[in-house]
Order: C-alpha cells, then structure tokens, then sequence
C-alpha cells in the first residue's frame, strides 16, 4: 500500500506503507541511533512526534517484550529508509511491522530518510503527516491544521494516574549477567542475573513519562522508588518523607508546564533533587529560568558532552528538542556540562542547595552508557545532605 510522508512546509515524500493504515500527525524529527528502535518507539518522551530513523535499515532484530520503555509505543509515526520483515535475533517475538499494527502506529518505508534528515537539519522540525489515505493536498491541509510542539502539554497523556512502588525485587530491575552465550532464556539458570544491592534510599519519583530504565538504574544505585503522577503537591511529597525527589523525563514544551514549575520550585532546600530531560528543564523553570525550542533537536545516541569542571567528554544518548537558556539562570545555579555540537545547557548543579540535573540520558536505553555514573552521584548528594 502507497503511503506520503507530507510535511507542514510542502515537502512531500512517496514510500510504502507498514504498521497501521491510515493517517497520523506529528511533529517530524529525526534520530541518529543505530539500534534501539523499540526503546524509541516506546519512550514516553516521543509522544507527539514521528520519528525518523537515520540507519537505513530498520527491523532486523525484531522486537520483543523486555525492551519497551512504557507500556506501549507512544510515537505518532516512524519513517525507514529500508523496514525488514524478516528479524533474526533469538529474542525476537514479533516483526517491528506486527507490533505497530497491534499498537495502531503509522509506519513508512521506502522514503530516502538521507535527504529528509538534512531537509529537516536546514529547515528545522516540523509538523507532518504519514497517511495512506489522503491525497497530497488533502495531507498538506491535515499537517498545517494540527497542534505545534511549542505549547503543547503531553505530560497529562503519559504520567501514571496514581502512585505507585517500583517493586525492589522485581527481576524487571535486575542487571541482565549471561555468562554462556548460548543461553536463550531470561528465566534461565542462577547467575543469568546480577544480585541487586540493598535499597538504602527512599525517594519520590515524578512521572512526567518515565523510562523503565530509569527506574531500573534507580533500583540497581539502592534506591527504593516511590512513583508519583505529575501533579502531585510538594507537600504531598514532602509528607512522604523522602531522602530525595528525583524528576523524570517526558515529552512536549516545558514552558507549557506552570503548574509543575511552581510545586518543584518548593521542594528547592527541602530534599536533595536529581533530574534527567524534561525534568532538567522543569528544574530550570523552577530556578527562575527560560526554555527555547531546538532548530531540530539532539535525539540519538553519540552527542558527544563536555564536563566543564573536569574537561571530560562523555559520549551520550539524547532525545529533546527544548533547551535551558543559560543567561536566564539566576548566578547561584551552575552550569556543569554543555553539548560540544551547539554549546546549549546539558547539565546544571545548584550552589546552595543539593540539587542537580542532565539534559540527556545516563540510563541510556538506546545509547551508550557513559553517564550512568549520575545514579551513583545522586546517592552522594543523598549521603552529603543528611
């Protein structure tokens, strides 16, 4: 079945269809990952969006159940270059083009994704359509009429509608440890998994869209993990009487978040504070600062990050299209690391109170794992506060 990528500016590209038929409407970005495609699929920060995948191939390991990062997928629509159909990889339980179908995502395949990516790098993001149905006018009037990513609140789609525990026990956030290569089953023989450490911290953890490996970083670092919906009073959370508060990441504009910005912003001097993605922009916001929307964003797994008090470069995994505008920050709010592309904030840690925050993202989940040590830093401030 034909299928048009068309985007909001005229552009429009001719493919194949797969997943879902049909229409979806979105904010077209690209990602620069060479695998992981679930794990993006999934990422509750994607939610409004249709994502490009710049590897050319895409597929050809499947997709199973243990690697999502939410309970479904949560882009709007994908586009390959090339879509396999026939995975090889022993894990493999479904096709990538049966799980969209399942879930109802919009695919297209068949499109030169080289040419869309650097349309998109000179243009900027922007809204567009996956359709199989409309014409190519019809689909021009459908990616103009629908909502920006600029104002847009999607954490009220995704944040969990009632608290909840991460269970410390659950295999879920157990290192994976296969020492015979040949061993084909998660629920294998002992040792399959690393023992998890004692959970010696309790903290409160917002849900502003939250990845399953987030969570699972928290376990292995000793923490037991108390989730929480993103409206969640400050005073509520302090009832709790946790030894941290730590702010996930999520999707949409930051600046559209005020009833969030004002609840963390009580919180500052009154628990330490972790925070990854759109929850370092919420802490931004919390300071006093501002957001500005990304040209096309960093989303992919090699943006290279410089450490300015040590000088040290981390290679990392990235998904935003917002950034933290450093001359909006008040002089007792640090700026610790920065994107060595664009030079835009990826990293702040507060003078006076223990608080800290990264653009990107140390679970990794696709990418590497460079900056998993953030989890570790956490538990200092942690130690150092109390």
């Amino acid at each position: 079945m034909k299928a048009l990528l068309v985007l909001e500016d005229g552009r429009s590209f001719e493919g194949e269809s797969f997943g879902a038929p049909g229409s979806a409407t979105g904010e077209v970005c690209f990602n620069t990952s060479m695998t992981g495609y679930q794990e993006v699929a999934t990422d509750p920060s994607y939610r409004g969006q249709i994502v490009t995948m710049t590897y050319p191939m895409i597929g050809n390991y499947g997709v199973n159940d243990l690697d999502p990062e939410s309970y479904q997928p949560h882009i709007r629509g994908f586009v390959v270059e090339e879509l396999c159909t026939v995975p090889s990889n022993w894990r493999s339980t479904s096709t990538l083009d049966d799980y969209f179908k399942r879930w109802n995502v919009a695919g297209i395949q068949g499109i030169d994704t080289r040419a869309l990516t650097k349309h998109l790098r000179t243009a900027g993001a922007m809204r567009g359509i996956i359709t199989s149905e409309l014409s190519q006018a019809e689909a021009h009037a459908a990616a103009l009429a629908s909502p920006p990513m600029e104002g847009s609140d999607f954490v009220k789609e995704v944040t969990t509608p009632k608290p909840y525990t991460w269970d410390p026990e659950d295999t879920e956030s157990r290192e994976w440890d296969i020492p015979n290569p040949s061993q084909n089953s998660l629920g294998g023989p002992e040792g399959v998994f690393r023992k998890l450490p004692p959970a010696k911290y309790r903290i409160v953890a917002y849900d502003f869209g939250v990845k399953k490996n987030i969570l699972r970083r928290l376990r292995q670092n000793g923490f037991h993990v108390d989730v929480v919906p993103a409206t969640t009073k400050a005073a509520d959370v302090l009832a709790r009487n946790p030894d941290g508060v730590f702010l996930s990441n999520g999707p949409g504009d930051p600046a559209a978040l005020g009833y969030i910005h004002q609840e963390i912003n009580q919180l500052m001097g009154k628990t330490p504070i972790f925070a990854i993605c759109l929850g370092h922009q919420i802490l931004g916001h919390a300071f006093g600062g501002k957001t500005f929307k990304l040209k096309f964003g960093h989303r992919g797994g090699n943006q290279p990050v410089k450490d300015l008090r040590t000088g040290q470069v981390a290679i990392t995994s990235q998904n935003h299209g917002f950034a933290i505008d450093p001359s909006s920050l008040p002089s007792n709010v640090e700026v610790t690391h920065i994107n060595l592309n664009d030079g835009t904030v990826e990293g702040m840690r507060h003078r006076d109170h223990p608080v800290l925050s990264v653009q990107y993202h140390p679970e990794a989940a696709p990418g590497p794992n460079d900056a998993k040590y953030f989890f570790a830093e956490f538990a200092k401030l942690i130690d150092q506060a109390h």
